[in-house]
């Protein structure tokens, strides 16, 4: 455990910060695996729509990198236009 108190402060405002990551990554890997289990090609697009939208929230907060979220919204693009 820390025992100054700059380190304690550096504790405490990194775990609320892993906290607020991991919602924010939850949420957004929620959203892809709403695309991936689609039952049809309707939905999987209106899953697809939302999941672009939370995949670029992601980015513009800076949890993601920007290339990173590109190659996610391709590969699932990709799968619903490949579903039947």
């Amino acid at each position: 455990m820390p025992k100054l108190k700059s380190a304690k402060k550096r504790l405490r405002i990194s775990l609320k910060a892993t906290e607020r990551n991991k919602g924010i990554r939850t949420r957004m890997r929620t959203a892809i695996k709403k695309v991936r289990t689609a039952e049809d090609k309707s939905t999987a697009e209106a899953a697809l729509n939302q999941a672009i939208s939370i995949v670029d929230s992601t980015v513009r907060k800076g949890k993601l990198h920007r290339n990173t979220a590109a190659r996610y919204k391709s590969r699932l693009s990709h799968f619903v236009q490949a579903k039947d």
